[in-house]
């Protein structure tokens, strides 16, 4: 007998199963990191996305495919030594299978929800329902996995299915809320009244840009940098101004008042020229608008009217509002022009007429 196997005969067996599964294992692990490294090299050269997501997808499968393999070279160790310690082919075909089926539902379920984030991108629709998308996907992929699984354990899978439809109208009365939330989703994404990136305001106030449509809610991020979340099922049964549909673009009004004595056509002027200059210079206007104003009040001690300038969007109101203030300002000064503070006149000769004409 040679003198290598005389010396394998004499190790305790624990010790040899534990030296040939770690060996397998350790050898698999290397050819996996080594074929990988490979693979993503070649793949870095292509503008293709697709492989490199197939790649991604693959480590950890790999990884409990890795395992599964691993529990072959360990079975007939354990047969071998321990012949009346059990049925280990069966305990390790059932385990085995079981870790193969976990792998291939990772790899598909990684694989789907990096397709879905890729392609929600260039994909308006995928954006505005990405959270929603995922979270369905990964029920189905994860519910199909687990049929097949018990399936494979030798469960009968029919008495489940039929079960369910006996038990869903118990489950939609239970999770009634959350059904509703998650169809008035379906509904937001659907109709799209608003959509990720939107400004919108609500009906009881609150503004901010849409975060996020997900299966339950909707994130909303103010401009204080805080989040509301509201239920699908309150937002699509709220009023809602959606400040970027169907364009960013919007008009910004701002209100000025004049004394009586003033030129109206001479204010008009001076007014008309600084909210050009206003939309030309400013960043945040949009320069092509031509800007105009419309007197429409008498008021107390002034007349006042309204100019209509233009804004990328929502939030750059407030910036070319201020900015426009500053220049009217500063050139209603250089011309003469009076801006009134509130007043009250108290007309004494009219008020004596009354009396003198009283007293006779």
């Amino acid at each position: 007998m040679p003198l290598d196997t005389l010396q394998l005969d004499h190790l305790p067996p624990w010790l040899l199963l534990s030296l040939g599964y770690l060996g397998v294992l350790v050898l698999l692990i290397l050819v996996k990191y080594i074929i990988l490294a490979r693979v993503e090299a070649l793949i870095a050269r292509t503008p293709f996305f697709l492989d490199s997501l197939i790649i991604s997808s693959l480590k950890r499968p790999l990884d409990i495919i890795i395992l599964a393999i691993s529990l072959w070279p360990l079975n007939s160790i354990l047969s071998y030594y321990l012949p009346n310690a059990g049925n280990w082919d069966q305990y390790f075909s059932y385990t085995t299978r079981v870790l193969l089926i976990l792998s291939m539902i990772i790899f598909v379920e990684r694989t789907t929800v990096g397709a879905i984030k890729k392609y929600s991108e260039s994909s308006e629709l995928l954006k505005n329902s990405r959270g929603l998308v995922t979270g369905v996907s990964r029920t189905v992929i994860i519910g199909l996995g687990v049929l097949i699984v018990l399936g494979t354990l030798g469960v009968s899978i029919t008495p489940i299915i039929a079960s369910l439809g006996i038990s869903s109208l118990a489950v939609a009365l239970a999770l009634q809320p959350t059904l509703e939330n998650f169809f008035s989703g379906v509904q937001l994404v659907a109709d799209k009244p608003i959509r990720v990136g939107d400004f919108i305001e609500l009906d009881s106030g609150e503004q901010g840009f849409v975060e996020k449509i997900g299966w339950r809610s909707t994130w909303i991020k103010m401009l204080p940098n805080n989040t509301v979340i509201m239920p699908n099922s309150v937002l699509s049964q709220s009023k809602i101004i959606n400040y970027y549909y169907p364009v960013k673009e919007l008009s910004v009004p701002v209100e000025v008042g004049v004394h009586y004595d003033s030129d109206l056509d001479h204010v008009e002027r001076v007014t008309l020229e600084v909210a050009r200059e206003v939309l030309h210079s400013h960043e945040m206007a949009v320069p092509s608008f031509e800007p105009f104003m419309n007197y429409h009040t008498f008021d107390s001690s002034s007349i006042n009217f309204t100019v209509i300038l233009r804004g990328k969007e929502y939030f750059n109101r407030f910036f070319i509002t201020s900015a426009f203030i500053k220049k009217l300002h500063k050139r209603y000064a250089e011309e003469g022009i009076v801006i009134p503070y509130p007043i009250r006149a108290l007309n004494i000769s009219q008020e004596k007429a009354a009396l003198f004409s009283g007293s006779d």
